[in-house]
């Protein structure tokens, strides 16, 4: 009886370690596999900030919004540029599973957090978009007090371009004095057949200094003209200076050269458009050569001008400006009226 329960035990014993080493063995390769398929890498958030509205016309993006990263060991802190677009990236491997926070705070908006779980939705490389609920401005002023508004906003700006501007012309004849039906002899010039003697003659024009000639004419206007040839190679181009030459083989025949000056100079026009609204934010897009940008509205039925300024400044609003992707560069302007103001 004694044998026959050692050996049951033996036995035992021989089936648990077999379990054992199984059970080790597929945990290894379960291990191995994850391992191959999830390597801890770090990691890189990308997204946009925008303020929370119902009503997605105005949810404006979010300058300057403080973003913190955080998987309770490593943080890292980027803000927001104009456009709400921010990039993190943790200098740390993060493994599958792992939480990370992301933190959004400034100073108009009520804080907000977003939990990631590390895994396929980052490693999918996810854009996330963060909308901000903004405080509620609580207005010092009594109920009764006076809002002002504003009313037929235009934005005025310039822009300046290099022009060639006409600042004159140019007229002068010329004669290719000749006598009709004297044999060439095969010393030019002669007629295109060679066999009359020509008369070549020219005439130089200069336009001055930072001129140019253009749209130059040559023509004949006196004298046997279907026996004159006009050679335009020295003005074609138009320039600085120009040469006018003609040739007769017959009488003698006049030529009329006419040209038109210009000079290249800085044309600045002034340019007016009228800015979108939304609610109480205001909105327009302004060419990269854009200056003076200024808005012209009514103030409480008062016309006036107020220069936007390098600062952006607005006694009756906050603006922002960022440069679009565009291949136009297009510059886009945001102004948010500030309290006690409404359109």
């Amino acid at each position: 009886m004694y044998g026959f329960e050692n050996g049951t035990q033996l036995s035992r014993r021989k089936i648990a370690w077999i379990v054992a080493v199984v059970a080790g063995a597929a945990l290894a390769v379960v291990l191995g596999v994850l391992i191959h398929h999830w390597r801890p890498r770090s990691l890189t958030i990308r997204g946009a900030v925008i303020r929370q509205d119902d009503d997605t016309r105005k949810q404006s993006p979010i300058a300057d919004v403080l973003i913190t990263a955080s998987d309770g060991v490593t943080s890292r802190s980027v803000r927001s540029d104009a456009a709400g677009y921010f990039s993190v990236k943790f200098p740390e491997a993060v493994w599958p599973g792992q939480t990370v926070n992301l933190d959004f705070q400034h100073a108009d908006y009520l804080p907000m957090s977003i939990k990631l779980r590390a895994g396929l939705r980052l490693a999918s490389k996810e854009l996330y978009v963060a909308a901000m609920k903004p405080i509620a401005q609580q207005s010092t002023e009594k109920i009764s007090a006076k809002t002002s508004v504003v009313t037929n906003v235009r934005v005025r700006y310039s822009v300046n371009s290099q022009e060639e501007q006409n600042v004159g012309s140019a007229v002068k004849t010329f004669q290719a004095v000749n006598k009709p039906n004297v044999p060439c002899g095969g010393k030019p010039p002669c007629s295109p057949d060679g066999i009359w003697k020509a008369t070549s003659a020219s005439v130089t024009l200069d336009a001055g200094p930072e001129n140019q000639f253009r749209n130059v004419r040559l023509s004949c206007i006196a004298g046997p003209c279907p026996f004159t040839r006009i050679d335009a190679s020295g003005y074609a181009n138009g320039g600085r200076t120009i040469t006018a030459s003609a040739t007769s083989w017959s009488d003698t025949a006049t030529f009329l050269l006419e040209a038109e000056v210009y000079r290249s100079a800085i044309s600045s026009r002034v340019r007016h458009l009228y800015p979108v609204v939304f609610g109480r934010d205001l909105h327009f897009t302004l060419p990269p050569t854009q200056e003076g940008v200024s808005l012209e509205a009514d103030l409480d039925g008062v016309p006036m001008v107020f220069p936007l300024g390098p600062e952006l400044y607005l006694s009756w609003a906050t603006c922002s400006v960022r440069d679009s992707p565009d291949p136009e560069k297009t510059t886009v302007y945001r102004c948010e009226l500030k309290p006690g103001y409404r359109f």
